[in-house]
Formats: structure tokens, sequence, C-alpha cells
């Protein structure tokens, strides 16, 4: 038998270098031909053939032939040159198949970003994972609180573990993006209101993935935020692959483990069920840390558990190996002459110069003017005005993106043109984002502090945070400039749901009324607000504080919420209004524009205004 490679898993046939003389060897080969044969002869001894042109005949025995080729030779190239039979290789191995392929793993557009596969994933990672679903199927059925955190934190180390098993190292931006992460997954466990709760943990989310990727450029960020629903498939197909491979050769030790977790679960529901019978401190100290979990919600702690696994699955997988989504790249535009380019963003900033030079008349004492020319006074010329100052914000953004992409880049007087132009436009527009900001002041002032006012106004002040980054990119450079605007929208959202908006929005309504009783409070409005709000609104006068407090207390005192879905707002919610519960059934808040329920009429006209 022959040591040399079959025609299925190497080259078919080779012929050997000009000037070597070869080897006969015992086997038969396949026969060489030139491109003229016309007929083969089999001898038993080894054979030369000086193939040339008109060669009619070529000798073909047990031994290898060698040809001299000249020209002619060039047309037996497609006999030798044919594909190799493709072997069984195994897809999920970098370079396996067809030898010609350099990267096996697909053939779509972002193949090329893709690394080789990850290696069998290790028994930590396993472990990681398996703790991230069942917590997930125990804890994440009722509610968010603390325990996001209890769950993303098996995650983390699931994904740390993959990365180290990669050979990946731990960089400075990956630290900031997964801390920045964790840090946003407290704001369910602080705040009872759910609308910072959910941009908290989507953008917790969005700097998870980032994490795993690495991402630096405008695509990568973009892109790289939304990764890891890329590695959900190839997440499972990997721990699915890796849990065979070493199922197979370790059989016992899996039942050695399968049969000890069985004992321990055993002896400790025979024991935990005796001792809460026998001391009913124990039984409620084990009832309020056990999840609860019946039969009917099995099929929906199934889910959770799914949930859980791919989740974790696809975050150690992406960790692992991450898909290079920097290497998307976007072409620069043509760049424009320079007055083609400047003239433009002169005339704009020209605009914004006037502009401004009105409101600063405005904000020293214009205000008699203006009411003279208008009739409006200054909460409805302050309403009147912060939509378009906003959108002004927003398209001055996108006008220094194009303007960026077609800018001239002859050399360094267009780099100074360039920063000279755009650096004023970005200068005006912080004084326009200043005047959107003192609008909304005053109409707040005038009309109390809502969901939707503060939402925008934080909008606007994030808005003046990016033209400042932009302002520091251009004299610093623009290297870091995508990774800085992302970390900006992060804290921006850290920072408003620790600020707790609903206790903002009720200390500011309490103090307005605090200060000027007869312009009232909306008790219709405050009442929707949740219990992060009961500190302010406890201040209150009665009949006005039980109006305001009655939903509230019924949904946090009648509540049956464990504590990993009780976030600290909902808590100190709960000791107020255990300490001073409402008084009175209800009647006296007719009178005030409210029935103390959800969804009841409301007054046909309050002179509320609900921008």
């Amino acid at each position: 038998m022959s040591d040399q490679p079959s025609e299925a898993s190497g080259p078919p046939e080779r012929s050997p270098e000009a000037g070597t003389q070869p080897e006969p060897r015992p086997e038969p080969q396949a026969p060489a031909s030139t491109a003229t044969a016309k007929t083969a002869a089999t001898a038993k001894t080894a054979a030369t053939a000086e193939s040339t042109a008109t060669a009619k005949t070529a000798a073909t025995a047990e031994s290898a032939a060698t040809a001299e080729s000249t020209a002619p030779a060039k047309a037996a190239a497609p006999a030798g040159a044919r594909a190799p039979a493709a072997g069984p290789g195994n897809p999920w191995h970098h370079g396996a198949g067809a030898p010609r392929a350099k990267n096996s793993i697909g053939d779509g557009a972002t193949a090329r970003l893709r690394p080789p596969p990850p290696p069998l994933i290790r028994p930590p990672v396993l472990w990681s994972v398996l703790a991230t679903a069942v917590l997930s199927a125990l804890f994440l059925g009722d509610g968010l609180g603390v325990n996001l955190l209890i769950v993303a934190v098996p995650a983390a180390l699931a994904a740390f573990f993959a990365a180290r098993s990669a050979g990946r190292r731990l960089r400075p931006w990956t630290a900031t993006w997964a801390v920045g992460g964790l840090a946003l997954l407290a704001v369910p466990a602080l705040r009872d209101a759910g609308w910072p709760t959910f941009l908290a943990v989507v953008s917790a989310f969005a700097l998870g993935s980032l994490a795993l990727h690495g991402s630096r450029s405008w695509l990568g960020v973009l892109i790289g935020s939304l990764g890891l629903f890329d590695a959900i498939v190839p997440g499972i197909i990997w721990g699915v692959r890796g849990i065979r491979a070493r199922a197979d050769g370790s059989r016992a030790r899996w039942g050695a483990a399968l049969r000890t977790t069985a004992v321990a679960v055993v002896l400790l529901v025979v024991f935990g069920t005796l001792f809460a019978s026998a001391d009913a401190a124990f039984a409620d100290l084990l009832g309020g840390l056990m999840p609860d979990a019946s039969f009917a919600e099995g099929p929906w702690r199934i889910f959770l558990f799914a949930l859980g696994l791919a989740g974790a699955l696809a975050a150690a997988y992406t960790a692992a190996a991450p898909v290079r989504w920097d290497g998307i790249t976007v072409s620069p535009g043509k760049p424009r002459g320079r007055i083609e380019w400047a003239l433009p963003l002169i005339v704009l900033n020209l605009l914004f110069a006037a502009f401004i030079a009105l409101q600063l008349v405005v904000l020293l004492g214009g205000y008699e003017k203006v009411r003279a020319e208008t009739g409006l006074d200054h909460a409805e010329y302050a309403r009147q005005g912060f939509w378009q100052l906003l959108w002004a914000t927003l398209l001055t953004l996108l006008v220094i993106a194009l303007a960026l992409r077609w800018a001239p880049r002859g050399g360094s007087r267009d780099r100074t043109l360039v920063r000279a132009v755009l650096g004023t436009l970005c200068v005006l527009t912080l004084v326009v984002v200043a005047s959107a900001l003192r609008r909304m002041d005053l109409y707040v002032d005038e009309y109390g502090l809502t969901r939707l006012r503060i939402s925008v106004a934080a909008m606007e002040l994030w808005l003046g945070v990016v033209l400042v980054l932009i302002l520091a990119a251009g004299v610093f450079g623009a290297r870091f400039l995508p990774r800085a605007i992302a970390v900006s929208a992060a804290a921006g959202v850290l920072a408003f749901g620790l600020l707790s908006p609903d206790g903002l929005i009720a200390e500011q309504n309490v103090q307005r009324f605090e200060a000027r009783e007869s312009a009232g409070i909306d008790i219709d409005y405050v009442k929707d607000l949740s219990a992060d709000a009961v500190p302010a609104l406890d201040r209150l006068p009665e009949p006005e504080r039980s109006c305001a407090l009655r939903i509230v207390q019924r949904e946090v005192l009648h509540g049956d919420t464990p504590w990993y879905a009780t976030s600290w707002g909902e808590a100190r919610a709960k000791e107020i209004l255990e300490k001073r519960p409402v008084q009175g059934d209800g009647r006296d808040c007719y009178r005030l524009g409210t029935d103390g329920v959800r969804d009841g009429s409301e007054p046909d006209d309050d002179g509320y205004d609900p921008y």
C-alpha cells in the first residue's frame, strides 16, 4: 500500500519540476499525455517521455512518467489542474473542504468580516451558559428589577471565559462598554418607572454587543450595537457541537454530575420542607427567597430558559469569534471646490447669526415688544419655537455630516477652511440649543413639567453634547468620535434613569403648587406617575395627596411582587404609604378633576395643555 495521499484528500497528480528525474514507483499511475497524443501503450519498466508538439504516443507505466513539455504541453494543463474531489471536511473548521477556498464559513457579503470559528466550547462557558438559562427561567417571569443584574453576571462570565479560551485580551474600550452596560442594568433595580427602564435595558444590550465586537468606526459602532442578533443561530450550533464532542468522551463524568445534582436537589427539598413546616419564620424567609413558579407558568418559564440559553450562547460565541463590522467601509464623497463647498455654509452661518441676535434681544428683556407684535405671552412664545429649534439642531447635524463627506481635501489650507466654517456653525448651533432649552424652561415654569417635556429637553441637551464632541474632534482628531458619541448617549440614558424623571416631574409640580397655589396641580396627570413620584406627592395637602396617591397605593400595597422584581423606588413608596396611607374614599377627588381610577373620565376643559 502507498503512503501517498489519495485523490480524495490531496492533488491527483503533479508533474515534477524541470530537471528532476523521477524515481520509479510500484503502483500504477494515471496516464500522462500531451495535447496531440492519439494512442497509449503500457510497459512494465519506468520510462521518461520527452513530449513535443508532434508527439503521437505516450508511455504509461506503473511508475510515474515525467514529461519535459514545450508549448503544446500547455494544452495538458486542464487535465492536471482539475479540482480534487471534495473530502468530508468539517464545515465549522476554518479552511475545511476544498483547498482553494480561503474561508469556507460563507460566501456572502460578510464572509470576509467573519473570523475562523472558535474552538470547542469549554466547560466553564457551558456552566455559565446553563446558569444564565436557569436564572432567566426562575427570575425573569415576574417583572424587572435586580433580577436583570443577577442574570447578566453569569452571561458576562460566559463571554469572558469564551474570549479567554480564544486568546482575546481585555482592552480599555471593551471594559468601558461592559461596565457601562452593567451600570445601565442598575436603573431597573432603582426606578419603578417603565420608560427609563426600557431605555436603560436597550442601551445595556447595545453596550454589551459593542463590548463583544470591539467596533470603532461609524458603521462598526452602529451595526456592532446590534451584532448579537447575528450570532444567535451560530452560537446555538456551536454549543450543540461542543456538547456532543465533549459528551462522547466523558459520559461517565456527565453521569456522575447528574447523579450528584439529583441527590443535592432531593436533600434540599426534603430537609427544606421539614424546616419550613417546623418554623414559620424560616418558612417566610424561604418563601421570600424562592421564586414563585406554578405549573400553569411552565410554558412561559421554558421560553425564558430558552431565551437565556440562546442569549448566553450568542454572547459567548461573539466573544470568541466576533464579526469585524469595522471592515464595512463607505468610500468618501467626491471633494468639491472651496467656493462651491463653503459658500452655502457661510450663508447658513449668517442666517444663524441673525436669528441668534434676535434671541439675545428677547432674552435681555424684549418680550414686551414681542407681545405687542405677536399677541403671545412669554410661555406661548416659548412653546411656539421649541420644536422648530429642536428640528433645526437635528438638521444642522445632518448638514455637518454631508459637508464633511464632500469637503475639499487638497491640503492644509482646505483643512483650515473646513474647520473654520463648520466650527462656526457648531458654535452658533450651540447657542440655538441654549435658546431652545431656555424656551422650555419658561414653558415648564408656566404649565408644569411632563414626561414629554423632560424627554425632549434631555434630547436637546444631548444634541448639545454631540456638538461639543464634534468641535473637539475638529481640534484633536476624529478617531474617537464615533465611540465618544456612543458613550455620551449611554451616559445620558444612565443619568436620565438615575435622576428619576417621574420623581423630578412630581417634585417640580409640587413646588409650583406650593409657590402658587392658585396655579393648581393637575391631579389627573400626576396620579398616573410611577411609585418614584410618591416622596414628592406625599408633601401635598389633603385631599390632593390622597387623590394623587390612591392608585399608587393600590398597586404597591396590594401587589405581590417578589423581592427580585421590586425596585428601590417601589420599596420606598411602600414604606411611605404604610406609615401614612391615603384618606377618604375618593369622593373629594371628583372636585379635583379625577376619581382616582386610571382611564377615568377627564374634565372637558381644565385649562391644562397636554404638550
